[in-house]
């Protein structure tokens, strides 16, 4: 039996282009490589998760989400994922520079996968990059290029 084995998609939701920039040269080297996605605000972000507003359709294995984004919120676009049969499966992990202990409970509280503060020291970001890389793209399982599954009947 053949295994179509695709890269990996990331699916970033960041306003900020310095940060994005950082994101992607600290993954840059993970093995097998990777597609990455970028969504600059919220509106956006879902409108390419859903295939709306004539965005083509992203089946990401990972949501790598900012929480201040203009437009809708990161909060709420949490909320709308997490939500949505067709996406909540999908692992996200807010990666913001909120250190807000109301933050926090709020995104675990709409199920966030994984809550990370963004560092503004260069070297402490590429860390962070580089363990989101070694777990969550070399070590977890993930639903890989995942689409919704038909409805039952």
């Amino acid at each position: 039996m053949c295994i179509d084995v695709k890269p990996k998609t990331i699916f970033l939701v960041e306003d900020n282009q310095a940060d994005i920039r950082l994101i992607q040269e600290a993954l840059k080297d993970v093995e097998g490589g990777f597609d990455m996605v970028i969504a600059r605000d919220g509106i956006e972000a879902l409108s390419c998760l859903r295939g709306s507003e004539g965005n083509e359709r992203v089946y990401p294995d990972l949501i790598l989400l900012d929480l201040n984004l203009p437009r809708k919120d990161g909060r709420e676009v949490l909320a709308d994922i997490k939500s949505d049969p067709d996406l909540k499966h999908i692992p996200v992990i807010v990666l913001t520079t909120s250190r807000s202990e109301e933050d926090i409970m709020q995104s675990y509280h709409l199920h966030v996968n994984c809550f990370i503060s963004k560092s503004r020291n260069l070297d402490q970001l590429f860390q962070i990059a580089r363990r989101i890389k070694e777990f969550w793209l070399e070590t977890a399982t993930l639903p890989h290029n995942l689409e919704p599954l038909p409805p039952s009947a």
